[in-house]
């Protein structure tokens, strides 16, 4: 009922208190969906700015806005440096692949000039890819130049021979050139075995050795039809 003047009565004080109690649990219930990572959520203004409750409300609103804000461009940037990454390691690969080509010289026989810096993760990876070519090729023989090689420590030796042991197991003949004489007393020291790995001091050496090989190999197989086309006339 209102008074004489017209004005509305006050509302009662359990009302009052109710409706800011449903506020504050609106507003509670905000900031647990935030501490959740769910910022979709955002407050009703019940009460104006002026009043604390409102005031409060509208903060709320503005932190879960500036926090969205901020996550779209966080997940732009790792997008971007998704992007930028995958771009590095296609770049690293390329790199690695220029870094120790596998050539065909000629049907059968591979050569893998190596330089730069030998470690364990690139003489591994170099393994893998050689004995991949070799099965690939039906290569028989493979020719390793390390002459842009000066030093090797301990651990990449050993890798490298056990390298060159894995190409014998497929079939193929392993032949080493190029090797540095700092490399060759690392060999020796470490009482490595290389009984059964051809080395040449240069690459042409290798190469010149293999032709002469193979050239009364290829004579033997043409002199059949050699004879039998003589046998013609």
């Amino acid at each position: 009922m209102s008074d004489e003047h017209g004005a509305s009565p006050p509302a009662p004080r359990h009302k009052l208190e109710g409706e800011l109690l449903v506020s504050i649990g609106e507003i509670m219930a905000a900031l647990v969906d935030v501490s959740n990572g769910d910022l979709s959520r955002r407050l009703e203004p019940h009460y104006p700015e002026t009043h604390p409750i409102g005031a409060l409300a509208m903060s709320v609103n503005a932190m879960m806005d500036a926090l969205a804000e901020e996550r779209a461009k966080s997940e732009t940037y790792v997008v971007e440096l998704q992007d930028k990454l995958a771009a590095i390691e296609r770049q690293q690969a390329a790199i690695q692949e220029l870094s120790t080509p596998i050539i065909e010289v000629w049907k059968g026989v591979l050569c893998v000039p190596i330089v730069g810096i030998l470690d364990s993760t690139r003489t591994s990876e170099m393994t893998s890819n050689l004995l991949a070519a070799v099965v690939q090729k039906k290569a028989r023989c493979a020719l390793i130049d390390i002459t842009g090689i000066e030093v090797m420590d301990t651990k990449v030796v050993d890798h490298f021979v056990r390298m060159a042991r894995a190409v014998r197991l497929l079939g193929a003949q392993c032949v080493l050139s190029g090797i540095h004489p700092n490399i060759s007393r690392t060999i020796v020291e470490m009482g490595i075995d290389l009984q059964g790995v051809e080395s040449h001091r240069t690459m042409r050496d290798a190469l010149r050795k293999y032709v002469a090989m193979t050239l009364p190999t290829n004579a033997a197989a043409a002199s059949p039809a050699t004879v039998a086309h003589t046998g013609e006339h």
